[in-house]
């Protein structure tokens, strides 16, 4: 059996940037097991899969260790296949997920515009392994769905020297590093997930979903333009809209292929 899967660099403005993701079209959904072997096999931070519907599409994510709630860039990569691969003529994709109905837009100037629900944070107290796991102790912390390790200076988030193992203890999905820009943007932010088998993200539409709500607070603004500051690095434009957050990127398509799986075993 052989399967279509392209591989696309999102929030990316040429490829070797951003954040890439596998995306694999199917006609119908294959067994999880199998789904979580693929996602393995590619090792990228997420492959996502999506089949269509009745009035869109259905999407799942996996990372190289086990099926996520929800991701950003794999969505924005999906989004652009559809769009650009697979020539989809509305202006608008739906895909159901296990977060909710989630909806990618055509924006100007070759943008891709994600409708994800918003994540409040709330502010917590330190827990005990968190700044040795960071290598840095943070100025205040702050949860959601990860912890979010407020710093003082954009360079101590990109100073950072992550301990993975001390961090594979923490609870949550994973941290953010946060920080006020040094120059164009508002924010900057790195991810950590090694639990998931991801030591580092390279840019995480996701972990925006409770960024945004917490600069629009601190900053009283709305809108924002939003650099994560990996090693590829990638930029989002980002947008409060009451209980939603537009998450705005590009995404380049760096191959299209083939893979081949096994054919299934018969009983004896």
């Amino acid at each position: 059996m052989k399967l279509k899967q392209y591989q696309v660099d999102a929030f990316a403005e040429r490829v070797f940037e951003g954040n890439p993701a596998a995306v694999c079209p199917l006609d119908a959904w294959l067994e999880d097991g199998l789904l979580q072997s693929i996602a393995m096999e590619n090792n990228l931070s997420e492959t996502a899969f999506f089949v269509p519907t009745e009035d869109g599409f259905h999407i799942r994510w996996f990372a190289p260790v086990a099926e996520v709630d929800l991701c950003g860039h794999a969505t924005l990569a999906a989004a652009y296949v559809i769009f650009a691969e697979q020539g989809y003529a509305l202006p608008e994709i739906v895909f159901q997920s296990h977060s909710g109905a989630l909806t990618v837009s055509r924006g100007a100037e070759g943008m891709l515009v994600m409708d994800f629900p918003a994540v409040e944070p709330v502010r917590c107290a330190p827990p005990p392994l968190l700044g040795p796991a960071l290598g840095r102790d943070p100025a205040e912390v702050w949860q959601a769905d990860d912890f979010i390790a407020v710093y003082e200076h954009a360079e101590h988030v990109r100073a950072l020297r992550p301990d993975f193992a001390r961090m594979r203890a923490l609870g949550l999905r994973g941290v953010v590093a946060t920080a006020p820009g040094d120059g164009e943007y508002d924010f900057v932010s790195r991810f950590f997930a090694p639990k998931y088998g991801i030591p580092e993200d390279p840019v995480t539409g996701s972990a925006h979903c409770a960024l945004t709500p917490y600069w629009a607070q601190r900053l009283h603004k709305s809108r924002f333009l939003a650099r994560q500051v990996s090693r590829r690095g990638g930029t989002l434009l980002c947008e409060l809209q009451g209980k939603r957050v537009l998450i705005s990127g590009r995404a380049v398509k760096f191959s299209s292929g083939e893979i081949t799986l096994p054919a299934p075993t018969s009983a004896l």
